[in-house]
């Protein structure tokens, strides 16, 4: 059976959340595979607004089990009042439809202190972190000196890892003036909260392969956006974790011969939260259009992102890096009233065109895009569900999206509620 990875292809904020939950539909199993509860994902159902941030989209749905990979950091007080609150809006959790990777690291309340000191001194260039701790857990566990899920059942582990944990981060309190942190609270905050964690913890890896050899349909959910990984995106202005499709094996533990489809989110135009790079940004009245009718304010942090016009370069570059075999083109409906629309298909560097976004940051922040632009339409395409229900130069408007990219659109949202997407191609086709 077909098992199908889902990323974003800008930086985040793409409508994953209502793609995932669509496609969870034909799924068995959902899983997130990086991020922590940074990520918002916003969800329409029969008018009802769900505000998912650490839990698979796939929570929703009834019968499939949903997972939290290795990949994810998890921060065990968030999850418990998402629990919380998921649960209050009617939603049934229990150890039967959520598991979390036992191997997956812990945010701590030490994280986020440290991600808001660190990014409170750093004057000259902020990241634009959320100060949630995600970045901080992160570096804890590529530093081996990580808590993670598993520590919580076995009092003398826990210990040692807390014993390596503050050898650390006490030396870089004291840098920061911060106070230093007492192990025996900390140690007494970890063992109140395990009994929530560790029903659900279970060996991630071992029950997907099993879930695949029994021919259950998987879905792999990325958080953030391609442009924000660590590796690829806009560095220093990215997340910690890698958001390209080739995280979904390392942060579930199953190979990359388990991945059928790549499908990748892109929106009909282009927005960012936070600092760094934005070729394409708009300062006009048409960007504060794609803010006000695109609704364009952060699920997790309540920021206003920032808007510009599609950049057909970037999404080029994140659709061939993850090995995209389609994308799923979100809030085309935003565009409805806009007599031109503009597509970025390429960058002006120096009096040097290019096909690319460079790597250095200071050629990042120089490029100058070069516009395509195409006649708008007056037509409402809301609630479209078939190509006949879009007007004419719509179709164009997609058509020049999918040359430019070098990728095909397999399916069309028009609408956050969940049925408004046109499916062109199924991307759980055997």
């Amino acid at each position: 059976m077909a098992n199908v990875v889902v990323v974003g292809a800008q930086w985040g904020d793409e409508g994953k959340g209502k793609i995932v939950d669509w496609l969870s539909e034909r799924a068995d199993v959902i899983v997130r595979f990086q991020g922590g509860h940074n990520a918002g994902h916003t969800l329409v159902i029969d008018g009802k607004v769900y505000k998912l941030s650490l839990l698979p989209s796939g929570i929703l749905r009834k019968g499939k089990l949903a997972v939290i990979g290795n990949g994810v950091v998890l921060d065990p007080w968030a999850f418990v009042e998402e629990l919380a609150k998921l649960r209050g809006q009617g939603v049934e959790i229990d150890t039967h439809n959520l598991m979390i990777a036992e191997n997956a690291a812990l945010i701590l309340p030490i994280h986020g202190e440290l991600d808001r000191a660190r990014e409170a001194v750093n004057s000259i260039a902020k990241i634009g972190t959320t100060g949630r701790g995600i970045g901080p857990a992160y570096e804890d566990k590529v530093g081996r000196r990580a808590i993670r899920v598993a520590d919580l059942a076995d009092e003398k582990t826990l210990d040692l890892r807390i014993e390596r944990l503050l050898t650390h981060h006490n030396a870089l309190r004291n840098g920061l003036g911060l106070e230093e942190i007492d192990p025996v609270a900390l140690k007494a905050q970890l063992l109140e909260i395990a009994p929530s964690i560790l029903p659900f913890a279970a060996p991630v890896w071992k029950v997907l392969n099993e879930k695949r050899k029994a021919g259950k349909r998987i879905l792999f959910e990325g958080a953030q956006g391609s442009l924000l990984d660590v590796d690829f995106g806009t560095y220093p202005f990215v997340t910690s974790s890698s958001t390209t499709a080739g995280m979904a094996s390392t942060g579930t533990g199953v190979g990359p011969g388990a991945i059928d489809f790549v499908l990748g989110i892109v929106k009909a135009y282009t927005t960012r939260v936070g600092e760094g790079p934005f070729a394409c940004e708009l300062f006009d009245e048409v960007g504060e259009h794609l803010g006000r009718v695109g609704r364009e304010t952060g699920t997790v942090t309540g920021r206003a992102r920032r808007c510009g016009w599609f950049d057909a370069v970037l999404v080029r570059q994140t659709c061939a890096i993850s090995g995209m075999n389609g994308i799923a083109f979100t809030k085309l409906d935003v565009l409805d009233g806009l007599k031109e629309l503009k597509i970025c298909v390429g960058y002006m560097l120096d009096g040097k065109r290019l096909d690319y976004l460079p790597t250095a940051a200071d050629q990042q922040a120089r490029v100058e895009p070069i516009y395509e632009t195409m006649k708008g339409w007056s037509e409402s395409t809301v609630g479209a569900r078939s190509w006949n229900d879009l007007p004419a130069e719509a179709i164009k408007y997609v058509r020049r999206v999918e040359e430019l990219i070098e990728c095909p659109v397999a399916m069309l949202s028009t609408s956050p509620e969940r049925e408004d997407t046109i499916l062109v191609t199924d991307p759980f086709a055997d």
